[in-house]
C-alpha cells in the first residue's frame, strides 16, 4: 500500500517494504524514461551506487531485458567515486553500477569516473567536461546517513557551489556508513576522500529520483522532508526542485511526523 504526500514541491512516496518501493520507483523512472524519449533521441542519467538502490536497478535492468527501455539511447555517468581503490575492486562505484545495470543492458555508452587517477583535480575536470557537454535528464540518487546526496557531506556540501565536479574529504559518518552497508569491514578501509558530482550538477537534470529505503536512513529521511532547507542536511535541497521524488520505506520513514 502506498501512501503520498508533498513536502514543498517534494513529492514523497511510502511503501511498507523496501521491495515495493523499489518496483514503484523504477516504474515510475521507466515512464519518466520513455517520456522524454518520446521528445529527444537521446537522454543522458546520472546513477547512484549504493545497496540502498539495489532493488530499484534490478528493476531497471530488467526493463533493458524485456525491451521496456531502449537503452541504446541513453548515456550514462555515475556521481561519485573514491580515490586510491583498485581497478578492479567490488567497492568502486563504476564497478558496483557495472556489475547492476552499466554491464547488463546495452546503454550508448558508459562513462566511469576513474578511480585511479593520479591527478584527481584532472579527472574533475575532465568529468565535468564530459557532463558539460551531455546535460543531465534524469538523477536516480540516494540519501546518505549524514544526509548527503553524492559525497556533498554537510563540511563540504554548497548549495551555491562554482564547481561541478570536486574532490572531497568524507566525514566519519559517511565512512561508517560503508561499513554498516557491509561494502568495508572495517573503518580503516573505507578511504577518505572520493571525487563526487556537486549539488547544482545533481539538482539541475530535469527531473530527480530519490530511493531511501531502510532505519538507518529514518534520521537523514525526516531532516531531508521535515527540516530547514540547509546544506547541514544536503539532501533538503529537492525540497526546491521543480520535479522530484522521494521514495521510501516504512523503515526509513518511521520519524516523519506524516
Amino acid at each position: 500500500m502506498e501512501k503520498k504526500f508533498s513536502a514543498e514541491n517534494l513529492q514523497v512516496h511510502i511503501f511498507d517494504t523496501r521491495a515495493e518501493m523499489g518496483a514503484a520507483a523504477a516504474q515510475a523512472c521507466i515512464a519518466e524514461i520513455n517520456r522524454q524519449l518520446s521528445e529527444k533521441e537521446q537522454l543522458n542519467m546520472i546513477f547512484a551506487a549504493a545497496p540502498s538502490q539495489n532493488e530499484f536497478l534490478a528493476a531497471l535492468a530488467e526493463a533493458g531485458r524485456t525491451g521496456a527501455v531502449d537503452f541504446t539511447r541513453i548515456n550514462a555517468f555515475h556521481m561519485d567515486e573514491y580515490i586510491g581503490l583498485d581497478r578492479d575492486a567490488p567497492q568502486g562505484f563504476g564497478n558496483f553500477l557495472r556489475d547492476r545495470l552499466f554491464g547488463l543492458v546495452p546503454f550508448r555508452s558508459v562513462h566511469y569516473i576513474d578511480s585511479t587517477c593520479a591527478e584527481p583535480a584532472a579527472e574533475c575536470a575532465r568529468y565535468a567536461a564530459l557532463l558539460a557537454e551531455n546535460p543531465c535528464d534524469i538523477v536516480c540518487m540516494g540519501i546518505g546517513e549524514n544526509g548527503h546526496i553524492a559525497f556533498n557531506d554537510p563540511h563540504v556540501a554548497r548549495f551555491d557551489d562554482p564547481e561541478a565536479v570536486k574532490v572531497v574529504e568524507l566525514d566519519e559518518t559517511c565512512r561508517l556508513q560503508q561499513v554498516h552497508d557491509g561494502c568495508f569491514t572495517t573503518l580503516s578501509e573505507v578511504p577518505t576522500h572520493a571525487l563526487t558530482l556537486t549539488i547544482p550538477t545533481l539538482v539541475r537534470p530535469e527531473t530527480v529520483f530519490c530511493m531511501v529505503p531502510a532505519r538507518t536512513k529514518a534520521a537523514a529521511v525526516r531532516g531531508t522532508v521535515e527540516g530547514a532547507i540547509s546544506e547541514s542536511c544536503p539532501a533538503s535541497i529537492l525540497r526546491t526542485h521543480k520535479n522530484a521524488s522521494l521514495w521510501l520505506d516504512r523503515d526509513s520513514a518511521s520519524l516523519l511526523a506524516e
